[in-house]
């Protein structure tokens, strides 16, 4: 099948992907095997591997194990060692020692900004979800002490929380879809861009937060006399935070590493050092240094007993990531490897035109109709990814960009199919009706303010 039929069936094969997902609750992982495996026989890929005209085609059993293994192999690693950062900056304080270290910086003559920051900070290394439950007494905590809205503090967390969470690696969601788009060995250029792309989502989250404030109130503004933890109160139920180098040491020397390795790389450098800096700077490396940074962290803070179990309960929470990436590296393989891509690239007028705004797109409906930002992102690359020189994205910088408007898309919009949103609302003391007016079009608005940004730098990148 070929032609304008087989974009018409990789249309419905996407539809009927969502449907399962959303609608029958089918785990994404078999979902989206299920329809890479349906969408390739139909689109041509032959039932087993065979030579035509001299040249060897792979059959589908073929397609989908290479699609599967090179995901993990450039993946798999990367995502297990950011997490494993991430798990361990939470068992020692270190997440909540970022936090107070932007507390200290912003002021406190300024809680929302404040809150919006050290939870964009700490959703770095830590999911979202983790976040905003390590935060939440912090946030109550303000709200208490200084008389502001709760329901801003609580938007302006989630909104610093979510934007780091799609933008900015070592978060899974944002290394996968960039090792998915090519692009896996240039996670400088990913962070770097997302730090950039956090910048118009970040101030409009802060004026939706403070408008929101004014409209809509939560239940624990009725109750002035509820006890919420203080900050004291916090640190004495670790026992003693570690300091603010230690606590940055994981997350700053991975990022030291690879800028290092990519000012080698353009500088030209050869020779043993040369070598060893671009050794240390590949991702793998770099975060594996960060993961030993977090050890010593843990053995610092007397908690080496608890080792064992936060790499045991990481690999738990990584394990259907890992799967789910994999299964989107599948699909954009099998999409590679039918006629689709050369029919699209012959009749390219509509998505040139679309140009930076189809990843966000498409990863927007796959957010709104099944609510894992992280399965957005990893699909969304997978379909992406074969054709990104159709929508003239087949640059390095011009792909990281890519990669952003897929994290853009991936937070519009959280909704009663997203953890997350269940998450805000019932910490933030919040019914279902409000989170809508707060979570769900507050999310709305910054995947909007993102994309607008990633809009205008795409003028300027090349």
């Amino acid at each position: 099948m070929t032609g304008l039929t087989l974009i018409l069936v990789f249309v419905l094969a996407i539809v009927v992907m969502i449907l399962a997902i959303s609608k029958l609750k089918i785990h994404p992982f078999l979902a989206i095997m299920a329809v890479s495996l349906i969408f390739g026989l139909i689109g041509g890929i032959p039932l087993v591997d065979t030579t035509v005209d001299g040249k060897k085609v792979s059959g589908i059993a073929s397609v989908i194990g290479a699609g599967f293994s090179g995901t993990f192999s450039s993946i798999g690693i990367v995502i297990i060692f950011g997490a494993l950062i991430g798990s361990i900056l939470e068992v020692t304080g270190a997440a909540l020692k970022l936090a107070d270290i932007v507390i200290k910086i912003v002021g406190k003559n300024h809680p929302v900004l404040a809150i919006e920051l050290m939870g964009w900070v700490v959703s770095i290394p830590v999911f979202c979800d983790s976040g905003f439950v390590i935060l939440n007494p912090i946030r109550k905590a303000l709200v208490k002490r200084t008389g502001v809205s709760s329901v801003a503090m609580t938007f302006g967390l989630s909104a610093g929380l979510y934007i780091s969470h799609v933008f900015i690696p070592p978060t899974p969601g944002p290394i996968a879809a960039a090792n998915t788009l090519g692009i896996g060995e240039n996670l400088l250029a990913v962070i770097l861009l997302g730090i950039i792309c956090s910048i118009f989502p970040l101030i409009a989250g802060l004026c939706y937060a403070n408008y929101v404030g004014k409209k809509v109130k939560a239940d624990d503004e009725a109750d002035a006399g509820e006890v919420t933890k203080s900050y004291e109160e916090l640190v004495a139920a670790f026992g003693k935070l570690p300091n603010g180098c230690n606590a940055l040491a994981p997350i700053v020397v991975p990022i030291i590493l690879m800028a290092l390795s990519s000012i080698a790389a353009m500088a030209g450098w050869t020779g043993g050092f040369a070598a060893l800096v671009k050794f240390l700077g590949t991702p793998i490396i770099a975060l594996a240094v960060g993961v030993i940074f977090a050890i010593v962290q843990l053995s610092t803070a007397g908690k080496m007993e608890k080792f064992y179990d936060v790499t045991n309960e990481t690999l738990k929470t990584v394990g259907p990531i890992l799967f789910v990436t994999a299964a989107g590296g599948v699909l954009g393989k099998v999409i590679a490897s039918t006629d689709i891509v050369p029919f699209i690239k012959a009749h390219a007028d509509v998505l040139q035109a679309m140009g930076i705004f189809f990843p966000f797109v498409l990863s927007a409906i796959l957010k709104t109709a099944q609510g894992s930002s992280t399965v957005a992102l990893t699909t969304t690359a997978g379909i992406v990814a074969p054709l990104l020189p159709v929508l003239g994205l087949d640059s390095p910088m011009r792909a990281v960009l890519a990669c952003m408007a897929i994290g853009a898309g991936a937070m519009t919009v959280s909704h009663a199919n997203d953890s997350y949103y269940w998450v805000v609302t019932n910490f933030g003391a919040m019914s279902p009706e409000r989170g809508y007016k707060t979570q769900t079009l507050g999310t709305l608005i910054l995947g909007l303010a993102g994309i607008i940004e990633i809009f205008i730098l795409s003028i300027f990148i090349h």
